[in-house]
């Protein structure tokens, strides 16, 4: 229960993986916390693409694939580089149990209640307004109902924080920071499914999409399996949409119509379609995350690996992180910027900003050269196999001579040195 005049120790803003994962981490070591979701319930407003990392939700649910609702183990990653007719798949299949598809509303869901289990005040169907200050520091949120007030307010409301701007933590995102991603949740039958990704009962397949009709813009597709559905999606940046006037659902049904993914969902009805924004700023686009009595975790913190597809992991680390760091504040009964800053520190020794860092100039890499890297590079992969694969009559070395020229004469000599010029400065980021 909440302590007189809706005073509590924490309030967690947001019922995502971050949210969540900070709520049951203060609960178990005996604080007070409320988690607020303006959802109908927690997973209702939540969108992702559909898989959950074993190790570092293990952290938070020890007992999670036994008991949580998860869809599949995921054993094979299919990389897919589509033409616009044509297909290159490389497969990589490993029985580890690294993650699992599952579907948001029902595991969100499944994590709400495990927090309540733990002492957490979920508080749900309420919009925090805004953040109420006394001088410079956070002690509270304004809800549409009444207000709260706790110690330490920690803002897990996603990729367009809203109160994170309201207290200058964030600037306005830019439209080339952020992707909107559009999905649809499609029914199949599981022997179906089985039959077409080459699975068994409870095994899962992960497609990373890229080409097709999403060739020469930033922007990448999905697919996960689940029991009885396979999700697809793709997510593409604001920037692309709009200086194209594309709009993302045709974009999706461009790519279910593609001779490579038609025939894995043909006969399939839909049963969801939804879309979110991606965080896509990277290392460089990751803003102030803490302030006094107050912290920022998960996409409301832009730690999104977008190259990986990671990130509920970085939002449940950040979010247990958060938590540990409220701890020691409310311990020690100091909540001051210099306190809390300890959780940027934290952040700091794991993998969550040491991968971001290590990535820190993909994405700048990547807008000066997309057209380059995301339409021309891959139909060559392509049409390299389809040469490798034709039998024309036409010896081996002519043809192999001929796709060696075509590099050179399909693109400008300068055009090359720019591209090979950008790869070895992204690889010297990355492992300098």
């Amino acid at each position: 229960m909440l302590r007189d005049y809706n005073k509590t120790d924490v309030i967690v803003v947001g019922a995502g993986p971050a949210g969540v994962s900070c709520a049951i981490t203060l609960a178990r070591a005996g604080k007070e916390v409320v988690l607020i979701e303006r959802g109908a319930f927690a997973g209702s407003k939540n969108v992702f693409g559909g898989a959950i990392y074993t190790q570092p939700t293990k952290e938070i649910f020890p007992n999670f694939e036994t008991e949580a609702p998860v869809e599949r183990r995921n054993i094979a990653h299919n990389f897919m580089i589509l033409g616009e007719k044509d297909s290159t798949t490389i497969s990589y299949r490993n029985d580890d149990n690294v993650s699992y598809s599952v579907i948001r509303g029902k595991f969100d869901r499944w994590a709400a209640e495990e927090a309540k289990k733990a002492g957490v005040t979920l508080v749900e169907e309420t919009v925090v307004r805004s953040l109420i200050k006394n001088g410079t520091t956070v002690v509270g949120v304004q809800t549409e109902l009444e207000d709260y007030y706790a110690d330490i307010v920690v803002l897990a409301d996603g990729v367009n924080s809203l109160l994170a701007k309201q207290i200058k933590l964030r600037k306005e995102i830019e439209p080339k920071d952020v992707a909107l991603s559009v999905k649809e949740v499609i029914k199949l039958d599981k022997n179906i499914i089985n039959q077409r990704f080459n699975l068994q009962d409870e095994q899962g397949a992960i497609g990373e999409i890229f080409g097709g009709p999403m060739l020469g813009m930033l922007g990448l597709g999905f697919m996960y399996t689940n029991k009885d559905s396979v999700t697809i999606g793709l997510g593409i940046t604001l920037n692309d949409l709009v200086e194209n006037n594309y709009r993302p659902f045709e974009i999706l049904e461009a790519l279910k119509s593609h001779p490579m993914i038609a025939p894995l969902i043909e006969g399939g009805t839909l049963e969801e379609y939804s879309a979110h924004l991606i965080p896509e700023g990277g290392y460089k686009k990751v803003p102030k995350l803490c302030d006094n009595g107050v912290m920022v975790v998960g996409d409301a913190g832009m730690l999104v690996n977008n190259l990986h597809w990671e990130g509920t992991n970085l939002a449940m680390i950040s979010g247990k992180l958060a938590a540990e760091t409220a701890i020691d504040a409310l311990n020690s009964g100091n909540f001051s910027r210099r306190t809390l800053s300890l959780y940027e520190r934290k952040l700091k020794e794991t993998f969550v900003l040491k991968d971001l860092k290590t990535y820190k100039d993909l994405m700048d890499v990547m807008h000066q050269r997309q057209k380059a890297f995301l339409s021309y590079y891959l139909k060559k992969i392509n049409s390299f196999f389809e040469m490798f694969t034709s039998v024309n009559s036409i010896p081996k070395k002519e043809n192999y001579h001929k796709f060696i020229k075509s590099i050179f004469t399909d693109r400008k000599i300068s055009e090359l040195f720019k591209d090979a010029w950008a790869i070895i400065r992204l690889l010297w980021s990355i492992l300098v």
